[in-house]
């Protein structure tokens, strides 16, 4: 009898830590690949409305306010003028300010970016290759991201100019 459990004892065990390793591997790898607080931030190549293709590589170094939008979101809209004004406070002192236009034509975009009046750079992210390495569920989303490419925090739904201001003044200072 005791040599008939055997062989079934080595299996359950061999399960336990196979499943045990692999949830334990999902937690601190995130097993649903998108970004988490901490973790590295996806890369992305993307038109931008100046005809040239931009990656998250580029702003190496650089602490990067990675906002995804769209000109139908209301609350994208309202937060626009923050995004303007933290861009212009900040650009100087190693902070970019990218949109990530989510689904929206060219030309959609860049009477939207005229129409409320801003000149960060704008990327487009038409086939939402972007919105689905970085998880963005609702719109608006914000990622910012530190100077060495990780994920400082997350901020869904709208922005105002003070909790901007503090985030991006908690990546300058780190």
């Amino acid at each position: 009898m005791g040599k008939a459990r055997k062989p079934i004892q080595i299996v359950i065990l061999f399960l336990i830590l196979l499943l045990g390793g692999y949830a334990i591997g999902s937690s601190v790898f995130g097993g649903d690949g998108k970004p988490r607080e901490g973790g590295r931030a996806p890369s992305f190549e993307l038109l931008g409305l100046d005809g040239l293709t931009h990656t998250l590589e580029e702003y190496k170094g650089k602490s990067v306010v990675l906002n995804f939008w769209g000109s139908w979101c209301g609350p994208c809209v309202k937060e626009m003028p923050a995004l303007q004004a933290q861009w212009e406070k900040w650009k100087d002192q190693g902070v970019v300010v990218v949109g990530v236009n989510v689904g929206e034509d060219q030309m959609t975009v860049e009477n939207f970016v005229k129409l409320v009046e801003i000149d960060f750079p704008i990327v487009m992210d038409t086939g939402r290759d972007a919105v689905r390495s970085y998880g963005v569920s609702p719109l608006p989303t914000t990622f910012f991201i530190d100077n060495k490419g990780k994920v400082d925090s997350i901020h869904i739904g709208q922005l105002d100019l003070n909790s901007l201001e503090s985030q991006i003044g908690k990546l300058v200072s780190e």
